[in-house]
């Protein structure tokens, strides 16, 4: 794995049905690329109890 992650992986809760609000993004892990390009590896802490739709997204510059 490279020093920093290259992806950031969040749980999506989707807003009940008829109402106005967002769905809600908790970021639970993040993700390294595999030096040879075919995979990654996602590392969640531990603690974090994880289920339902998960959303891995490159990671902004800081």
């Amino acid at each position: 794995m490279s020093s920093k992650p290259t992806h950031t992986a969040y749980v999506v809760i989707e807003p009940k049905e008829g109402t106005d609000r967002k769905a809600q993004w908790h970021e639970v892990g993040a993700i390294w690329a595999h030096k040879n390009g075919t995979g990654f590896d996602l590392v969640i802490p531990a603690g974090i109890s994880v289920s339902g739709r998960i959303v891995c997204t490159a990671r902004k510059a800081d």
